[in-house]
């Protein structure tokens, strides 16, 4: 049987971050991805925004990592050539009571250490996006848009240079753990590595149960997302990022706009749970409820300026009809302290994939 240092279970951008971190440090890192490229899955089915991290509970990990990971992600994407776009973005109050609601997200993002949040009025939201209505907004220059799919090939690419080997179509079947190692099968075929990481995305609860019932602690409810984009002749109608106030069960930010950096809009995501974590088409939302919620901050889009686009999976920690808010999870197995579980890898992963990696690579060093 083969032998290794590292196995990083999932090739989506957590997984390759993870790799290249640990790759510059240690040998013998491989990556198994079960897709036949990585980074297939939610990774680049997203909206490539570059969250601020604004959202989060004060000292929750999605709130330190994503604030910590937005410095990242504009470091890597400019020494590294990933084409991105710091654009800023508003999240508007469309309500009486939302106005009064984005005074409490303010605190929320300052004391997350989000700099040069502001409150705007009517005319500066105008000023900005002259096709939006809103009756005030939070303003968040520190949001851009990245190109999903390079930035993850980026990951790879640095990984691979620094001797890790990133192997696709490499579904893993069976995990054997062992006092000091972990027996890995896979359709590559089987390795043993002294250290696992699970970074599996939406089945990072299923390969956790690999272990054994004392290591099937976590439960992953797929969500869907799913997309229109704005005909071409109307991409005048927005100019960057726009946001209304968060889904107020945390299921989401809402639909909302991106532009992208081909100059298309995004509307989107929606949030509905599925049972199949592969069900990316069936029953899709019709394009009229996209244009129902558009038109709530965009008066003139109609239900002809919209097409279906891609879709979505999140992977969500929080069961329907719960309330909780559900934080990442990045921790030791219990039972097994030689293999490091990411579970709830949801948004905004993409954004903290380089501080997820850092903490990770701490994790593996101070077991060493």
């Amino acid at each position: 049987m083969d032998q290794a240092n590292i196995v990083i279970i999932g090739g989506g951008v957590v997984g390759c971050a993870i790799a290249a971190e640990l790759a510059a440090a240690h040998s013998d890192v491989f990556v198994l991805e079960a897709l036949p490229r990585v980074g297939m899955g939610a990774s680049t089915r997203n909206s490539g925004v570059i969250h601020s991290g604004l959202y989060y509970p004060a000292g929750s990990l999605k709130a330190r990592l994503c604030v910590e990971g937005n410095r990242l992600a504009y470091e890597f994407c400019a020494a590294h050539g990933v084409e991105h776009r710091r654009t800023g973005k508003l999240v508007v109050a469309s309500t009486e009571e939302e106005e009064r609601e984005l005074a409490e997200l303010l605190r929320r993002g300052e004391a997350n250490g989000v700099e040069g949040l502001r409150i705007v009025d009517r005319k500066r939201i105008r000023e900005r996006e002259p096709h939006i209505e809103g009756r005030a907004a939070i303003e968040v220059p520190s949001a851009g848009v990245v190109s999903s799919e390079e930035l993850v090939k980026a990951y790879a690419r640095i990984a691979a240079e620094r001797g890790a080997s990133v192997v696709t179509s490499a579904k893993v079947t069976r995990l054997a753990p062992r006092r000091d190692a972990v027996a890995v099968t896979s359709d590559a075929g089987e390795i043993e590595t002294r250290c696992l990481v699970n970074s599996a995305g939406l089945y990072a609860d299923e390969v956790a149960a690999m272990l054994g019932p004392q290591s099937a602690r976590w439960r992953i409810y797929p969500v869907r997302g799913e997309y229109c984009e704005v005909v071409r002749g109307r991409g005048h109608l927005v100019n960057s990022l726009v946001y209304p106030m968060p889904h107020p069960t945390g299921l989401s930010l809402g639909v909302h706009f991106t532009k992208t950096l081909w100059d298309t809009i995004l509307v989107g995501p929606t949030a509905r749970y599925v049972e199949d974590k592969g069900d990316y088409e069936r029953d899709r939302e019709p394009v009229s409820e996209f244009a129902r919620r558009a038109r709530l901050l965009l008066p003139e889009i109609g239900e002809a300026d919209l097409t279906p686009a891609y879709s979505g999976i999140r992977a969500k920690l929080t069961a329907p009809g719960d309330k909780g808010y559900s934080d990442f999870v990045i921790e030791r197995d219990a039972h097994w302290p030689n293999v490091i579980h990411l579970v709830g890898m949801d948004s905004p992963g993409l954004t903290s994939a380089l501080a997820i990696a850092k903490r990770v690579a701490k994790m593996v060093s101070d077991a060493a």
